[in-house]
């Protein structure tokens, strides 16, 4: 669970550094009819005024990417970064079509990783002339990531699970994106593990009950200590949390600004379960 060796690497050595926390918006548009523009709305809102200023987008997030724009028309647009994502070789127009979309320019575009080789080659050309700022990859998938991010000029990747209090699989894409100057983003944070741990009985869920009784010497939440663990590696500037509802993020947010003691992570039993 330490940071690696090389991870005294300056922070601000990153090309490209979004915000410590920030709001995806796969749910924002979930939510049905105009009761889910003001509730997607509301939640962007929640999200502001708890001080976000990183929200991800994607043309598969259906009504949220329009959502999440018009809420976000209403903020200094220099107070903010958004992101949105393209997966083929029509990356210049589905940029353009997202922008549209949100009303905003967008600072980060995240290719697909399985289609980053026909996106690459247009969003470094919008890169280069200064229609966006920054090229991350997604995925699933770490290894996939791993030979991106070591073959391609790229500033954020953004990895959906596989780093976190029950899985650091991905600590050698990590520890490569560092040497690299690459921002990574992680999701997937708050699994059905960490929200509902007395609900199942598989191994992953006992661990993370054993896990749970350590923090609760500490006086940390489980949940809390699965927000602040992954930035714990110098690689990871970002968390993403996804909500739907103002109440969501707010409790999101609550979790996020208390503290979680040093001595924790530093505890005999919770090295032995997390690593």
């Amino acid at each position: 669970m330490a940071a690696p060796s090389h991870a005294l690497a300056s922070l601000s050595a990153s090309k490209f550094r979004p915000p410590r926390f920030g709001l995806g918006g796969s749910r924002l548009g979930e939510l049905p009819g105009p009761d889910g523009d003001a509730r997607a709305m509301a939640t962007v809102d929640a999200a502001y005024q708890a001080g976000i200023r990183f929200f991800v987008s994607s043309p598969a997030y259906g009504a949220g990417e329009q959502r999440l724009g018009t809420a976000l028309q209403r903020r200094p647009r220099g107070e903010f970064l958004v992101s949105t994502k393209v997966a083929g070789p029509d990356a210049g127009e589905s940029v353009r079509t997202s922008m549209e979309r949100l009303g905003l320019a967008v600072d980060l575009v995240f290719a697909d990783a399985t289609a980053i080789e026909a996106s690459y080659p247009v969003l470094d050309e919008l890169r280069h002339d200064g229609v966006i700022k920054a090229i991350g990859v997604a995925s699933d998938d770490w290894q996939l990531l791993d030979r991106i991010v070591r073959d391609l000029e790229l500033e954020v990747a953004l990895l959906a699970g596989q780093y976190s209090l029950l899985d650091q699989s991905a600590t050698p894409l990590l520890d490569r994106c560092l040497a690299r100057r690459v921002s990574v983003i992680v999701s997937g944070i708050l699994t059905p593990q960490v929200l509902q741990i007395e609900q199942s009985s598989d191994p992953a869920t006992i661990r993370a009950r054993r896990i749970s009784a350590v923090c609760e010497r500490y006086g940390v939440s489980l949940p809390q200590a699965a927000l602040a663990f992954p930035t714990r590696h110098s690689a990871v500037t970002s968390v993403l949390i996804a909500a739907a509802t103002p109440a969501e993020i707010r409790a999101d947010a609550a979790l996020v600004r208390q503290p979680v003691p040093a001595t924790l992570w530093r505890d005999p039993e919770l090295l032995r379960l997390v690593s």
